[in-house]
């Protein structure tokens, strides 16, 4: 069995966020050191563990405290000026969040939970290179199932906390007025600094697939259904053999309705299908599917899918690079505009239609944060220039496979402190996250008054920034 050290395997979980759910009170029975980074007050003996605080239908033991700033500190974080009083603060609000959402009914469903638990514990196991044995052994669990358990009441208080959270904000709107007092209102040396920014353009030549790839991959999808037909397992076929990373390690399994953000065809499929049918082998961008029914409950249909992408040829790989590079000549030689190449060449219809501009998924407009690109992109784009157009190259693309890519930047920003005429979205972001938060805080102020609430012990001397002590 491969081993990963405790060190590593945290710092893969704290992508998930807070992991520490407390359900009872529990002896901690490994020491710690008096140098430990996670306390000041540490002794060094066996420690008794016990509730610290109540919120709620939740409680908070001492041991939260220390597992969650050992996460922290072993993600290399600074955690020398985080005392318990903080972070037992954190934790107040993850479970009040947590106790209204249960009490709006706002519903968070076991089978949505135990789908989201296997994405993540195989997503953990992937980047660790560990076994579920290392997990259960990392969180001091007696068996798997216990883990299981742990992991999912984690996984649903967090939900719920993001859905109560969500719920809070999700009415909060800011106006063009409000975006400029925010602005004005910020002291001229208090100014964000914006950092270097880019605007890319790119041409996407994707290689054409035979139709006798494609044929065996049909062919197999329909060598599955017959399998599954006669008695075998969807679930482990798809663990085997799917190419699709959200589901695969879930057995296929996701929870669709109307509106959900998936593909026309992939829908149409789903919702033609009566509970406990398989579908036909169908085409989308992304590859081949077969979809399997399990449950259709009112607008929900839970489903199970196997996806396969036919493979590329190398004589398919051959003819799409030089046809990049056609198409890179005629630009270097000023033939056609960057824009009108990607128009009309470029096989990405995402940025064809704007002349091959990308979007930042995250801001929503044009602008990349030269220190926030991705490694691949950033290598590509870094030392060109305005206007210059790269050399053709092959990447791997999650959805669309191998493709080749000419890129270009067609802007250039210099670091500055934000201008409100230049960077109005960000500024928006900032004034209307400024609002959320003030949102929130007068939500969480009125909670505390009709929320019962207990803190203990050496605990009640907290300085807390929320009135918690109630006084």
């Amino acid at each position: 069995m491969k081993f990963i050290s405790s060190k590593n395997l945290a710092v893969v979980l704290l992508t998930f966020g807070s992991l520490f759910l407390a359900t009872a009170q529990e002896v901690v029975m490994d020491t710690v050191k008096k140098n430990s980074k996670t306390s000041t007050n540490f002794t060094g003996r066996q420690k008794i563990d016990g509730v610290i605080a109540t919120v709620g239908d939740y409680i908070i033991l001492d041991s939260d405290i220390d597992k969650s700033l050992v996460e922290l500190a072993n993600s290399d974080n600074d955690i020398s000026n985080i005392t318990r009083c903080q972070m037992l603060g954190k934790l107040l609000e993850e479970r009040m969040y947590a106790h209204h959402a249960l009490q709006d009914s706002i519903v968070v469903s076991d089978a949505e939970i135990n789908s989201t638990m296997e994405e993540k514990i195989g997503i953990m196991l992937e980047q660790s290179r560990g076994s579920v044995d290392d997990l259960v052994k990392f969180y001091k669990k007696n068996s798997e199932e216990e883990f299981r358990r742990y992991f999912f009441e984690i996984l649903k208080m967090n939900e719920l906390t993001k859905r109560m959270t969500n719920s809070i904000i999700e009415k909060v709107e800011i106006t063009p007025e409000e975006v400029r007092n925010f602005y004005v209102n910020i002291p001229k040396e208090e100014l964000p600094v914006i950092s270097d920014e880019v605007e890319i353009a790119q041409i996407v030549i994707q290689p054409q697939i035979s139709q006798a790839e494609k044929q065996k991959v049909i062919d197999k999808l329909n060598e599955f259904k017959r399998d599954i037909a006669a008695g075998s397992s969807f679930y482990s076929k798809a663990v085997l053999y799917s190419q699709d990373p959200g589901s695969k390690s879930n057995g296929g399994y996701m929870k669709v309705n109307r509106k959900s953000p998936l593909v026309k065809e992939f829908k149409e499929v789903a919702f033609s299908l009566d509970e406990g049918q398989i579908s036909e082998p169908f085409e989308t961008e992304y590859g081949y599917h077969i979809v399997f029914v399990e449950k259709i409950k009112g607008q929900d249909v839970e489903l199970r899918h196997i996806l396969m992408a036919p493979k590329v040829s190398e004589e398919a790989l051959k003819e799409a690079k030089d046809e990049v590079a056609s198409i890179r000549k005629k630009i270097v030689d000023g033939e056609i505009s960057f824009a009108d190449a990607a128009r009309s060449s470029s096989d990405e219809k995402e940025t064809r239609a704007n002349g091959g501009t990308l979007l930042n998924p995250k801001s929503l407009d044009t602008k990349f944060d030269m220190t926030k690109l991705d490694a691949v992109l950033y290598g590509q784009v870094s030392n060109l220039k305005t206007g210059e157009v790269s050399l053709p190259y092959l990447e791997e693309d999650r959805v669309k496979g191998k493709v080749y890519k000419l890129m270009m930047v067609t802007n250039r920003i210099p670091s500055h402190p934000v201008d409100y005429s230049q960077d109005y979205l960000k500024i928006k972001e900032f004034a209307l996250r400024d609002k959320q938060i003030k949102e929130i805080a007068k939500w969480t102020e009125a909670k505390i008054k009709e929320t019962y609430i207990k803190i203990n012990g050496e605990y009640k001397s907290c300085e807390f920034m929320n009135n918690w002590l109630k006084v």
